[in-house]
């Protein structure tokens, strides 16, 4: 199965941190900055270690150059 997420992504951010708001909403803050999808990365990679899942579950689904994205992770 499938879940599609919504994230407010907040870059440059001190911590790496997960933020569940409601089911299907979450914050996720990176260390990394938002050149060349570096941030896009970390975000996935956080995802992944959040929800116990390989990197490879996770995708970026829209929002590639804005702060609110949408991820798919496949369960």
């Amino acid at each position: 199965t499938q879940m599609r997420i919504f994230v407010r992504a907040l870059p440059k951010s001190r911590k790496e941190k997960v933020e569940k708001i409601d089911e299907k909403n979450f914050i996720v803050r990176v260390k990394e900055i938002p050149v060349q999808g570096r941030a896009n990365t970390a975000i996935a990679k956080a995802l992944a270690d959040y929800f116990k899942r390989p990197k490879s579950n996770i995708r970026l689904i829209t929002g590639r150059t804005s702060k609110n994205k949408v991820f798919e992770i496949v369960l």
